[in-house]
């Protein structure tokens, strides 16, 4: 009976024994995996991971926006952004609407400000107090600032269009002084083609590049371009008759007269492509495409001209440059603090302005993010910018859906469907009707 006595001890003790040793040694453990190993347990109440959804138009930075989204994600493990891009040729104002009328309503999203600040402004976070604002070029804050002076929307960047021109090729033709008139613009397209070389890449296919970009040149020429344009909305000033409107004509004849084959059929992406590629020696386009040329052809050498409309070279000679949109926060959103974090972070960050100079080669609407590392477009523009040679971008001033209703008139011209007296009568109908 003793010895059972003893060997039953002598278990206990073993036991005991085991059981010291695997906690000392699961201590040790649960250490050494918090100092070397992530966290693998599960988000606390407070940590718990939340998705921001981000719906926006550039496709031009769509693939570099998401790996910065991923380099936040890295530096904020709760929260996770999820990004729709919609743009190019695709209706984003259509899309937009489309998703708040579902129900499935973006965290964050674009707007251009002036006349779609209105249409969106009951659904928009009061931006005014975020610690970016301090640093907002003036430029910046115009589209999206109300009559009461409240900011609702960051700028994404600047940018500048104008005609992108290929100097190797004009070289190529004798070429020697970038034209600054319209009367020298047409010189040195039949130039070009006197050389072989076809002048212009003309995508007339988008709505935009034409009855958006490109007839903004006669809003903007204006001596007052928002006297003028308010004096549309009140009747005192008519697009019949005025003489900017009268000059575009010759924009559009030049182009469409020295233009790539079949331009009306000719989208985004074929018209930069055709430029790209050396087939045309110049591009009705902006900034934005640089990332895309410099894709398909890293050694080109190019920059940009005005697109002139008559042959005053101090008034032509001009680009125009504006704040292409905003991002804007919805306010009802559920993660509004998420969202207001992830703007800042972008506009202050090392990483995020890195991006937004190195990898968006966009031109920055900040004084604390130095314009560094811009490719030849973005430098062009600055230059431009610099000697105060520019003329704004009006069409976020117009009526909603003019633009569209312009280009599907300016297509009719290009086919030879109506004189230009005809289009004149109808842009002025089309502003009449939808003022």
């Amino acid at each position: 009976m003793k010895r059972y006595l003893l060997f039953f001890l002598m278990l206990l003790v073993t036991v005991g024994i085991f059981v010291g040793c695997s906690s000392d040694g699961t201590s040790s453990k649960e250490t050494n995996t918090n100092d070397d190993k992530p966290n693998t347990e599960e988000p606390k109440p407070n940590d718990e991971i939340i998705t921001l959804n981000m719906f926006q138009f550039k496709v031009e930075i769509a693939d570099q926006l998401q790996e910065l989204i991923n380099e936040f994600e890295a530096e904020h493990q709760n929260i996770k952004i999820k990004l729709e891009t919609v743009g190019g040729g695709a209706d984003y104002s259509a899309a937009l609407k489309a998703k708040f009328a579902a129900g499935q309503r973006p965290d964050i999203f674009n707007n251009g400000g002036f006349k779609e600040l209105e249409l969106w402004k009951e659904h928009l976070a009061d931006l005014s107090n975020e610690p970016w604002v301090a640093n907002l070029l003036p430029i910046g804050a115009v589209p999206t600032t109300d009559e009461a002076g409240v900011l609702y929307g960051m700028p994404v960047n600047l940018e500048g269009y104008g005609f992108i021109y290929n100097k190797d090729l004009f070289e190529q033709a004798g070429i020697t002084t970038p034209p600054a008139t319209i009367s020298e613009l047409k010189d040195a397209a039949a130039k070009l083609e006197g050389a072989g070389i076809t002048p212009f890449s003309a995508g007339y296919a988008e709505w935009w590049v034409i009855g958006q970009h490109l007839l903004n040149i006669a809003f903007s020429q204006q001596d007052d371009p928002e006297a003028y344009i308010a004096g549309l909305y009140d009747g005192t000033e008519t697009i019949v008759g005025n003489e900017k409107f009268i000059q575009f004509k010759e924009v559009l004849d030049t182009e469409i007269g020295y233009a790539n084959a079949n331009p009306l059929t000719t989208d985004y992406n074929s018209q930069v492509t055709l430029f790209a590629s050396g087939q045309t020696a110049m591009l009705q386009q902006g900034n934005w495409t640089e990332n895309m040329i410099y894709e398909i052809n890293p050694d080109i050498n190019m920059a940009f001209l005005p697109i002139a409309i008559n042959d005053d070279a101090t008034k032509s000679d001009r680009l125009p440059v504006g704040v292409p949109n905003n991002w804007v926060i919805n306010k009802n959103s559920e993660h509004l603090d998420e969202a207001k974090l992830f703007l800042n972070w972008m506009v202050s960050s090392e990483t995020g302005k890195r991006y937004i100079t190195e990898e968006f080669a966009f031109i920055p609407a900040f004084d604390n993010i130095a314009p560094s590392g811009l490719g030849a477009l973005g430098q062009s523009i600055l230059e431009y910018s610099t000697a105060d040679k520019t003329i704004p971008w009006t069409w976020f001033m117009w009526p909603d859906g003019a633009n569209k209703d312009f280009a599907a008139t300016i297509q009719e011209y290009a086919a030879k469907r109506i004189d230009y007296d005809t289009v004149l009568n109808r842009f002025q109908e089309i502003w009449n009707n939808l003022k």
